[in-house]
């Protein structure tokens, strides 16, 4: 389906979704997150779909932040239901049940840094800015940045970020843990490539089981962390897949791995 704001593209077996929007810096505006809400759905019962990379259209932004120019018309129940949409979509792609890799072209600020963070993980160009700057409009973050920044980098840090609204350079994210790597801005989307190929060579049941542990257990305690692990490992112990995987290992051979 042809979006306005949002580029869908697959190769093989990785989708590439693109933030079109240029002229502003990708802005999210309400159309956009609408857009982006409906292709995740659809990449996520797209069984030929291994891996996402997610990006900005042109080499100055991945997205700059929300567009400022709707919240002019928003009422307080209004700006409430807005950043739960946006709550909402970033979940999904948070729980997508594949990996979604962000290459961070460029700014990635307010909105910009909270999508980032709901993706898998993130790999950045050396021109890269992130940030939290709401509180210099006297808001705050809205669509997670509160909540998955300092879970990233640890609450010193994410205050500092949040408090100050200074954005860091894509070295000082790398070094925070905000991005797992920085590369030249010319191979970023092949860095991002070459993660989502290795990742979609994997088995697919193992690779959303592991999603599914890190990103559950995360909210629980240790032991039932561990429990889920077990119960999940159990699941995919069970599956065609492990017997294919392990046979092929004892075979010295790569294995053919079905989804089943």
């Amino acid at each position: 389906m042809p979006y306005e704001n949002v580029l869908v593209e697959k190769k093989d077996n990785i989708a590439y979704v693109t933030i079109n929007r240029p002229k502003v810096l990708n802005a999210l505006n309400v159309k956009t997150v609408q857009e982006l809400s409906d292709a995740f759905e659809s990449l996520a019962g797209d069984d030929d779909v291994a891996a996402v990379i997610l990006t900005g259209s042109g080499e100055k932004a991945f997205v700059a932040g929300a567009d400022i120019t709707e919240f002019l018309e928003l009422s307080a129940d209004g700006a409430r239901d807005y950043a739960r949409r946006g709550q909402k979509l970033f979940s999904m792609i948070e729980r997508l049940g594949k990996p979604v890799i962000a290459a961070v072209n460029g700014f990635a600020l307010g909105g910009g840094c909270e999508i980032a963070m709901a993706c898998t993980y993130r790999i950045a160009s050396e021109n890269a800015k992130l940030g939290q700057p709401e509180v210099g409009l006297g808001l705050i973050p809205g669509f997670g940045g509160t909540q998955r920044l300092p879970r990233l980098v640890g609450k010193g840090r994410a205050m500092e970020m949040i408090l100050t609204g200074r954005p860091i350079d894509a070295e000082t994210a790398g070094r925070y843990g905000l991005v797992n790597r920085v590369v030249p801005q010319d191979q970023l989307i092949e860095a991002c490539e070459k993660s989502a190929k290795t990742i979609a060579k994997q088995g697919p049941l193992a690779v959303k089981y592991c999603l599914e542990a890190v990103d559950s257990g995360l909210n629980m305690s240790l032991d039932d962390g561990l429990v889920l692990e077990a119960d999940l490992f159990g699941l995919v112990f069970a599956s065609e897949d492990s017997r294919e995987g392990t046979t092929a290992f004892v075979e010295k051979r790569k294995p053919d791995f079905k989804g089943k």
